[in-house]
């Protein structure tokens, strides 16, 4: 991947940990000849510790994606660290407790409302709030997990995500003629603090290591990673709307590999 992202300039939002996929499209971008500036929310001197450990350090925004103020000057904090936006990352996801974890029935709309807020609506809010300083020929780029099907204890979440898919094919339709592409990685699970918030995540573990045709590794962002940053890249110009796979073959079969 060398070079491969020179000269490029990304905002990354969504990073917590070093076990962050965030993180890793951080650190690998840089690598590749990026610059980058991060968002963090709520534990900003927690973010802006993750920071320091990528090869250089990278500037740290607050951004709340519910908080209209702070999308609405967005624009103007980026812009005091780089003059514009080729690579936009979206790794926001965020559900109350009672919204997962098999209580699918019972959840009120108040936290499903702030479920596809801030996991969903977000997307496109982001995206116009980063509008001004994106040229023809830049990219977002989101994070979801497969939402063609029922997954236990990921409930509202699901829908969530189902509309972040949805919400990405909308935002390539209405910003193509800006040149400017919307596309999701849809990657396997990954023990990320978001992971650790879902009751019963461990059922996912086991079905994905059991079953994925290439394997799957529970603690390697990298994958899913390279993903999002060759989605930024040049090398997908005319690709828009599109939900690329990165979780060892797990969402193409229709049955273990050994009763195939």
């Amino acid at each position: 991947m060398a070079g491969l992202l020179e000269g490029k300039r990304l905002l990354v939002t969504g990073v917590i940990t070093d076990q962050s996929i965030a993180f890793s499209v951080a650190k690998l971008a840089q690598e590749n000849g990026a610059t980058v500036v991060l968002t963090g929310f709520g534990r900003m001197s927690l973010v802006e510790r993750i920071a320091k450990r990528l090869p250089a350090e990278a500037p740290v925004i607050e951004l709340d994606v519910t908080n209209q103020e702070h999308l609405e000057t967005l624009a103007e904090k980026v812009g005091k660290h780089m003059d514009g936006i080729d690579g936009l990352v979206h790794s926001i996801g965020f559900a109350p407790a009672s919204a997962l974890g098999g209580n699918f029935l019972e959840t009120s709309w108040e936290d499903v409302s702030t479920a596809l807020h801030v996991s969903t609506y977000s997307y496109k809010s982001l995206a116009m709030a980063a509008l001004p300083l994106m040229p023809r020929g830049s990219s977002v780029v989101g994070l979801t997990f497969d939402a063609t099907k029922a997954w236990p204890v990921y409930d509202w979440m699901g829908v969530a995500k189902a509309g972040l898919e949805s919400a990405s094919r909308y935002l390539a339709l209405h910003l193509g003629k800006q040149g400017i592409r919307s596309n999701l990685v849809s990657a396997g699970p990954l023990r990320t603090m978001a992971a650790r918030s879902i009751p019963g995540f461990e059922q996912f573990e086991d079905a994905w290591t059991r079953r994925a045709p290439l394997g799957w590794d529970l603690s390697d962002q990298e994958p899913a990673a390279r993903a999002v940053l060759a989605l930024i890249s040049d090398w997908f110009p005319a690709t828009t709307g599109e939900i690329i796979h990165v979780d060892g073959g797990y969402h193409a079969l229709g049955a273990e590999p050994a009763s195939i």
